[in-house]
């Protein structure tokens, strides 16, 4: 984890902002190729590894969901934005059973729920002060050995129990493809996920199901083209990982 006391410089803020307007611009413009309304899809700030001025800079020019994938970095900048109103902050990284209680006390969302024991830790873990927990179930959509999520086939069983629980509210689906620089071959994942998607509403028509997670900053926009609504930029915004 890189030092989270360290400060972008005036440099480096200003092209976190830029970058914003950027990704807000290709976003809009993706939307619009695909027909879509221009207000049909966010963007979220996926800040791993950067300070937390850099996120700072970034809500400065509007930007208010940041997605963190490591625990105890993403509770050192919460820490460090606690004046910033408004600011809705998802777990996105790997979830561990020891981890479950510090990702509900503190996060709005949860990206990575593949399994029923991590659901039903969650949901004992939220305080019942803060709502219910908005939930996305990590689909392993490529089938890759190395990625997490639920298999396709297990994710009815998964939807099911996730639903019962009263201190979780299940919003859709999230899935991390198998890379690939080819347009055509980056829909094929996307669609499926969102034929996956369409099946889970059917199920459960009174479930607000309304969250396609998939995208990143090199498929946004065949992801846009096969509905997502929320797309996870991180390079695109912040610059190369640390």
């Amino acid at each position: 984890m890189s030092d989270q006391q360290s400060r972008a410089t005036p440099d480096q803020s200003q092209a976190v902002k830029d970058n914003i307007v950027a990704s807000r611009h290709r976003l809009e413009q993706a939307l619009v190729k695909s027909g879509r309304p221009v207000d049909s899809a966010a963007i979220l700030a996926v800040s791993k590894t950067k300070p937390a001025t850099m996120l700072r800079a970034a809500f400065e020019v509007g930007q208010r969901l940041f997605g963190e994938n490591y625990l105890q970095e993403a509770l050192e900048k919460q820490r460090s934005l606690t004046d910033l109103e408004g600011i809705e902050w998802h777990y996105i990284g790997a979830l561990q059973s020891n981890k479950t209680r510090e990702v509900a006390e503190h996060f709005s969302w949860v990206h990575t729920v593949d399994r029923e024991k991590i659901a039903r830790r969650l949901n004992e873990a939220r305080p019942t002060s803060m709502g219910a927990l908005n939930i996305c179930l990590q689909v392993n959509i490529s089938r890759e050995d190395s990625k997490s999520g639920v298999m396709p086939e297990a994710l009815p069983a998964l939807a099911e129990q996730v639903l019962a629980l009263p201190n979780l509210r299940l919003r859709g689906l999230m899935a991390i493809p198998a890379a690939s620089n080819d347009p055509e071959q980056q829909h094929v994942p996307h669609a499926r996920l969102r034929e996956l998607f369409e099946e889970l509403i059917r199920r459960h028509p009174d479930a607000p199901l309304d969250t396609l997670s998939m995208g990143m900053s090199g498929d946004m926009e065949a992801a846009i083209d096969e509905g997502a609504t929320l797309v996870r930029l991180g390079t695109a915004i912040f610059g190369s990982r640390d």
